[in-house]
């Protein structure tokens, strides 16, 4: 990533608070002088010293990886090849590693590039210049250089190294000399005696310029006199040309970095030795780049085998031909695909707050702090410099927003001149035109990667953005801006009018959208700019028209991909492995475009913005804002399919805005997200927008049934569950300890859940005990569902036990559970007991034809020969030589479930009803009586038939899958 190093002269006040900080922006490392109240002998320790304070400081941006990492374990080192000087203007090949591969060029070191050669002896300073594009990792390997250098690793025939931000020295005003220079930069080294100039001391020295391209050096004679007094004081920029001519202190060496567009600022003859820095050109570098920042092992939160599943994913991903391969050969689209999978599969309940669109402006911020659009011919006035993130919007960013509107994903080299090119006019315009292409622009757009779908780009050579994903956010960038003002008038008020010409048609509008996903509802709010021509057809046509119309523009081709934005966001990074489609569309849904609108509004984004001179008008704050919080009204969230629900809450994370997630939550009376699933992030995001309700705000259900939910996740998952009254986590992977966190929820005071399925879940004995001990002090719970826990005998006497103690529970499903007779009665009569029990669930548990009949007649009244109180027992679908009134629920149960269940298990239970229905059948005193068994069997037997067929249940098991009780 882009760093560099700067010194604040900060006033008295501020100086303890800064004086151990270290600053990294996207304008590079920035250094500040160090006070130490106890005194040094050897200036040189005490350079070292702070240099490794300065340069070990660890960016914010690298707090969302955990925040305890080095510079150290961090760094890769990327490729650097030498050039000799008549390559130093070949192809950009930043993103190409295809194109480096016939390189001639030998991959070096920068120690080996200041070792001696038959040219250059080590009486003499060598002038090394190092050059890459934006993104390639120069300042990062100049700090780690800085950093090994301290360490006594590398370099160690220079003495002293001194670090500048060629930033910081064009900015300083005042002619100064060298050696002032030094000591204003760094005190410690005002008296050392290696820039005196006297005798050949300085062979000792090593200057770092970073960043040459921010200084305007003119070599001429002419504009810069000769000065080989280092005590002279001249401009900043006189004396680094000096020391570049080798006239200033020539026994001294000097390393320079710079970008492709100011490669020809320093002439020929004062350069010995080219390097180009490339990146990440091979798999293997980047796999190493990931694994350092998301495999990293730390004592409080070690990484399980499952943090090296993406890895391995991403590596097979990186190891075709893929776009991602060619983006993730620069460094920095190495950092944005990590903190995105960090984001994805790495975030638990401690993490800080950190959303998608909060990395991709991270992202900017560091590659394009501070920086300015700038000719490089004079030193232009403050009025005239312009934010160079703010010509990106302004070029890429309409490029990006066009490419959304018409479902375009790729762009030929006609269309990039005419949104970059545009119509220049003047030479300033045309050389600003020259520095951007050179620097900027292969930095977003690269060559379309060929493969067998994409035969239709052989004839034409066609661009794509490096990363998809920053197409949709450039997009959204260039509208929140206001950049497109028509559009934002139509918004205000052409919709509004045709929205009036609807007049009764809006109600059925809505029941339109309502079949739809929330993002797709937002796009109502932008229609017209998704769809600029479709405000013509609705002019067009008739009121009774115009809900057809629009629903079948938004919806024509954005159905095809089922998921949830984030599983796409996952694929697109990692891969689809297995099965690939037969076809695929070549359009995009860009749904993610929407929420990054919303999460650009979010104010620590738009200060980030701020930083980069991109300024986000309040005015269009308050309006989409408005617009949002009106489309997602309560007629228009109900009744949403749990992928597209998810998207919703994705959008309201990502917004940050409290008081809208309130308002829009307070519609939403339940959460369906069966069958999603739920990552760290999904689940961090459900816990994290609930907990933005009132406190007096309940869903009445919770439904996270077939999620995946482990352990881990419901301790992310713990602020949601104070907000519900039914909750469903059935078919999961929740052990026992589990059990524990569930515990603690049952057990707190403002416990508001009244119906827990916990259904399909391995919580055995030890996890039955630790939930049942949560009975004694629970009010609130009025259903408690165990079917298929592995709670066994034991279990259900420790329940038994237990039910006394709670006198609120009703229904009560211990099916498939391995209880037997004893057991069985043991806790039917302890129902009997109770003052609320009016149903128990038994069927599917090893229970004898005699334990059946003691059962029934332990919920029969005493007026029909039972024994008490009426407790309604499912244990089978006969009971003695009668139907069961409860066969019909209890066959639906199975039927639901058993596709998931052990078939073996299922199918002998199953054989033990028919046994049980065809003895009853024969024993049936009438002819109807029979044809009601018949009726039965007939089901058993369909039940039978639906597990027979194995493969093809498999597959639709998911669809087959239903509340269970």
């Amino acid at each position: 990533m882009t760093a560099c190093y700067r010194q604040l002269i900060l006033p008295r006040r501020l100086w303890q608070k800064w004086k151990y900080s270290c600053f990294y922006s996207g304008s590079g490392f920035h250094s500040r002088p160090f006070c130490s109240s106890r005194p040094e002998t050897d200036p040189i320790e005490i350079h070292k010293k702070k240099l490794t304070l300065w340069f070990s400081h660890v960016p914010k941006e690298e707090k969302q990886f955990g925040g305890y990492f080095t510079p150290e374990t961090m760094h890769v080192e990327p490729l650097i090849l030498e050039k000799k000087p008549e390559e130093r203007k070949g192809p950009l090949t930043t993103h190409f590693p295809k194109a480096l591969e016939g390189s001639q060029s030998p991959s070096v070191t920068v120690e080996q590039l200041f070792e001696p050669t038959q040219e250059v002896s080590r009486e003499k300073g060598v002038n090394v210049l190092l050059y890459g594009a934006v993104g390639t990792g120069k300042s990062t390997v100049v700090r780690k250089l800085i950093l090994d250098w301290c360490a006594g690793l590398t370099l160690t025939q220079f003495k002293l190294l001194v670090p500048f931000s060629c930033e910081d020295l064009s900015q300083l005003s005042k002619s100064t000399s060298l050696r002032d220079l030094v000591s204003r930069k760094y005190l410690h080294l005002k008296k050392i005696p290696m820039l005196s100039g006297d005798n050949d001391q300085a062979k000792d020295v090593l200057f770092v310029f970073n960043g040459m391209e921010k200084m305007k050096l003119d070599f001429r004679i002419s504009s810069t006199e000769l000065c080989s007094d280092p005590n002279e004081a001249l401009p900043s920029g006189a004396v680094v040309v000096n020391l570049l001519r080798k006239y200033m202190l020539p026994e001294a060496s000097i390393l320079v970095t710079t970008r492709l567009s100011a490669l020809d600022r320093i002439p020929l003859k004062y350069v010995k030795r080219y390097a180009q820095i490339c990146g990440f050109r091979d798999p293997d570098r980047q796999r190493a780049y990931f694994a350092s920042r998301l495999l990293q092992q730390s004592g409080e939160n070690p990484k399980t085998q499952e943090a090296q599943s993406p890895i391995d994913q991403l590596y097979l991903a990186l190891q075709r031909d893929s776009q991602l391969k060619d983006a993730c050969s620069s460094p920095s689209y190495c950092w944005l695909t990590c903190a995105t999978l960090h984001l994805l599969h790495f975030t638990d309940a401690k993490a800080p707050i950190c959303t998608l669109t909060g990395i991709y402006t991270s992202f900017m911020r560091l590659n394009f702090g501070g920086e300015v659009l700038d000719t490089g011919d004079g030193v232009p006035s403050v009025e005239n410099q312009n934010s160079l993130m703010l010509h990106v919007v302004r070029t890429v960013g309409k490029l990006a927003f066009d490419g959304v509107t018409k479902k375009q994903s790729s762009f030929t080299e006609e269309e990039l001149e005419q949104f970059v090119g545009g119509k220049t006019k003047t030479d300033e315009e045309l050389r600003q035109l020259a520095v951007f292409r050179t620097d900027v622009l292969d930095f977003f757009l690269v060559p379309c990667v060929k493969n067998k779908r994409s035969e239709v780009y052989e004839k034409e050579k066609r661009y794509v953005f490096a990363v998809p994903t920053m197409q949709e956010y450039l997009a959204a960038l260039y509208v929140v801006l206001g950049e497109n003002k028509t559009v934002l008038e139509k918004l205000s008020k052409e919709v509004s009018l045709a929205f009036g010409q609807v007049g009764e048609d809006v109600n059925t509008l809505i029941n339109i959208f309502s079949k739809f996903i929330p993002l797709k509802i937002f796009t109502v709010f932008n229609l017209l700019r998704l769809f600029p021509s479709l405000f013509e057809k609705i002019s067009s046509r008739s009121k009774g028209h115009i809900a057809r119309t629009m629903a079948a523009e938004m919806f024509r081709t954005d159905d095809y991909l089922n998921e949830d934005v984030l599983d796409q966001l996952e694929q697109s990074l990692l891969g689809v492995h297995g099965p690939q489609p037969k076809e695929q569309l070549d359009s995009q849904t860009y749904e993610l475009y929407p929420i990054f609108m919303g999460g650009l509004l979010h104010y620590r984004n738009r200060d980030l913005l701020e930083q980069l001179g991109c300024s986000i008008k309040s005015t269009t704050v308050v309006q989409i804002t408005k617009s949002l919080k009106k489309q997602l009204a309560a007629d228009i969230v109900k009744r949403q399919p749990p992928e597209e629900l998810m998207d919703l809450l994705v959008l309201l994370y990502e917004f940050q805005n409290p008081r809208l997630t309130a308002e829009v939550l307070l519609s939403i009376h339940r959460i369906k997200l069966s069958n999603v699933r739920l990552t760290p992030l999904k689940c961090f995001i459900l816990g994290s927008v609930l907990d933005c309700t009132p406190s007096k705000y309940y869903l009445e259900e919770l439904d996270l049934s077939s999620c995946h939910l482990t352990e881990d996740l419901i301790d992310i998952l713990l602020p949601a569950f104070h907000h519900t009254y039914n909750l469903n986590l059935q078919f999961n992977r929740l052990g026992p300890e589990s059990c524990i966190l569930l515990r603690d929820v049952l057990l707190d005071p403002n416990c508001t859940i009244r119906s827990l399925q916990l259904c399909d879940n391995p919580l055995l004995e030890s996890g039955a005990d630790y939930l049942l001990d949560a009975l004694p002090g629970n009010r609130s719970l009025r259903k408690l569902s165990l079917m298929h826990t592995g709670m066994g005998n034991a279990g259900a006497c420790k329940l038994a036990e237990k039910l006394s103690q709670h006198t609120g529970l009703e229904e009560l499903n211990v099916a498939y559970n391995n209880i037997g007779d004893s057991a069985a009665l043991t806790l039917v009569d302890a129902c009997r007991e109770h003052p609320s029990i009016h149903t128990v669930h038994l069927y599917l548990n090893p229970l004898s034809n005699e334990g059946k009949l003691l059962l029934c007649d332990r919920g029969l009244p005493l007026e029909q020969g039972g024994t008490g109180r009426r407790v309604k027992v499912l244990a089978s679908v006969t009971e003695g030589s009668e139907i069961s009134e409860n066969w019909h629920p209890i066959l639906s149960v199975i039927r639901q479930n058993a596709l998931s269940w052990e078939r073996e298990r299922v199918r002998e239970q199953l054989q033990i009803f028919l046994q049980d229905l065809e003895w009853g059948r024969q024993h049936a005193p009438s002819f109807w009586k029979k044809m009601h068994f018949r009726r039965v069997e007939n089901g058993v037997r369909q039940t039978l038939q639906m597990l027979g067929h194995g493969d093809t249940a498999d597959a639709v098991k998911g669809d087959q899958r239903g509340p269970s009780n």
